[in-house]
């Protein structure tokens, strides 16, 4: 497969800018790695793995509120 074009990748970066926010988060030493390992071990990607965690806990906590 050809590398994508210019206006493919600047078309790629102007949807994600318009659709997606972004979070940056700190963690420990190791922590990525071990965070990261645990998500591919599910079938998941680190982002996918860390989104889904904080929606279950907002989930939880809404409940909790209720």
């Amino acid at each position: 497969m050809s590398p994508a074009s210019k206006a493919q990748q600047k078309a790629v970066h102007k949807y994600v800018r318009e659709k997606y926010d972004r979070i940056n988060i700190t963690v420990p030493k190791g922590k990525k790695a071990e965070i990261q390992a645990h998500a591919e071990n599910k079938g998941e990607s680190l982002n996918g793995y860390v989104v889904q965690a904080v929606d279950e806990r907002m989930e939880r906590e809404s409940e909790d509120d209720v």
